[in-house]
């Protein structure tokens, strides 16, 4: 095999390697192998000297032409063309590299036992599901990179055709060398061969294929609402900190009157006893699970976040569910007040926020804007535990002034939720 040219830019036999195996890993020669047509014969362009350069350059170029006379004939046939005139002469140089055969191409490329391959799976795949072999048929390259698994692939998938509903979970598909986590983990691929082996009305192609099984109508596990009731004598369970189903908390309206969201699951542990009241930990963007809890349209909602730009658009996002809920300990005086324990936040959104108060649209500006400091972040755990009751006790003031607004057009008084008095006069500085 010719070595690679100098600095000239003329075209070397490493050269055209390099464009048929753009073509190969595009999947264009095997694509005609599923089709039954052959993917040659097929030619490379050569990038040869010109006129001025077989001039100034002779020695050079017939070094360059015979290199490719050495490569003519073996897997390769060379194409010449005549170059030249009355200042040097009319010269035979190399013009296109052809591969003549699929033999030739296979063997050029080294590829042979991949197109066995192929082929082999291509035919399996037929057999299994002819709707899932036409897209094969479209994605070779797919197919080879997932070969050692593809029967595996092939007889989940089918599987699920022939046995998945709504009371099926992951764990009960039942196909030989497939466990939940080789589903988890091939989420992508298999995603790609349901939606090809499934029938239409099968595919709920509101859901993405990260979540596999609501997409395709398998039973997905329950999301779960962490809430601990701060008031014992409002507990409808025995106990004082419980994990739910979340439809199941949906269908048992909590006690309390006020229900508080916090991110930290060390501020959800050491929360303040509050009269009437519980708090949910809401992990992150998680708060959406929220939502098929209806009841909260009726109950004082209390959000409390990092003071960053994700605090705020989970804010938002809660909003978004639930247009009453309001915020604590994410203002100005929150943060300034904490200066020793700002820190940066990786990743800043800059997500537009629709459902912020005018306060709260100011702070994120200057967070944004990098006033303070760049990417600022105070992150709750930091607020000195003394704020937190302080910040509970305004906020209980300013829901009693909002219940009793209500209750001058309703005729009735429900009390918000209050700070026991030992927990509220605490003077704790714990971080």
């Amino acid at each position: 095999m010719p070595a690679r040219s100098d600095s000239t830019g003329w075209s070397t036999f490493e050269d055209v390697i390099a464009s048929l195996r753009r073509r190969w890993d595009r999947g264009d020669f095997l694509r005609h192998v599923a089709q039954g047509t052959p993917p040659t014969p097929v030619s490379v362009a050569l990038k040869g000297p010109n006129v001025t350069a077989i001039a100034n350059q002779f020695g050079d170029v017939q070094q360059w032409a015979s290199r490719w006379r050495q490569t003519d004939g073996s897997t390769v046939r060379v194409e010449y063309r005549r170059v030249g005139g009355r200042l040097v002469g009319t010269n035979q140089l190399p013009h296109k590299a052809w591969i003549d055969t699929p033999d030739a191409l296979w063997r050029t490329l080294g590829v042979r036992q991949l197109v066995d391959r192929y082929q082999v799976l291509l035919d399996l795949t037929h057999s299994a599901s002819p709707a899932v072999a036409q897209w094969a048929m479209e994605h070779p390259m797919k197919v080879l990179h997932h070969h050692q698994d593809w029967t595996r692939l092939l007889d989940t998938a089918t599987w699920i055709g022939r046995h998945g509903n709504p009371a099926t979970y992951l764990r009960q598909v039942d196909v030989p060398g497939v466990d939940t986590k080789f589903i988890e983990t091939r989420r992508g691929i298999l995603a790609e061969i349901l939606d090809r082996h499934l029938p239409a009305e099968r595919i709920k192609i509101a859901y993405p294929p990260s979540a596999f099984a609501e997409r395709y109508g398998l039973l997905p596990k329950p999301v779960l609402v962490r809430i601990r009731f701060l008031d014992e004598h409002r507990r409808s369970a025995p106990f004082a900190d419980i994990t739910v189903r979340a439809d199941e908390l949906a269908a048992t309206p909590s006690p309390v009157s006020t229900i508080y969201v916090v991110e930290n699951e060390t501020t959800f542990l050491a929360f303040p006893a509050i009269e009437d009241a519980a708090v949910i930990h809401g992990s992150g963007y998680a708060v959406a699970k929220l939502e098929p809890l209806t009841w909260l349209h009726e109950r004082n909602i209390v959000y409390w976040g990092d003071i960053d730009t994700h605090g705020f658009a989970i804010l938002n996002r809660i909003r978004e569910i639930f247009p009453h809920a309001h915020s604590i300990l994410m203002d100005r005086k929150t943060l300034l007040a904490h200066r020793g324990h700002w820190g940066s936040e990786p990743s800043p959104t800059r997500r537009a926020l629709s459902q912020l108060t005018a306060e709260e649209r100011s702070l994120l500006g200057d967070l944004l804007d990098d006033v303070f400091a760049p990417s600022l972040r105070l992150e709750q755990e930091y607020i000195r535990y003394s704020a937190i009751t302080d910040a509970l006790l305004s906020s209980q003031r300013g829901q009693t002034t909002q219940s009793e607004q209500a209750d001058r057009h309703q005729g009735t008084h429900s009390p918000p939720a209050r700070v026991t008095r030992s927990l509220a006069t605490s003077d704790s500085d714990t971080s």
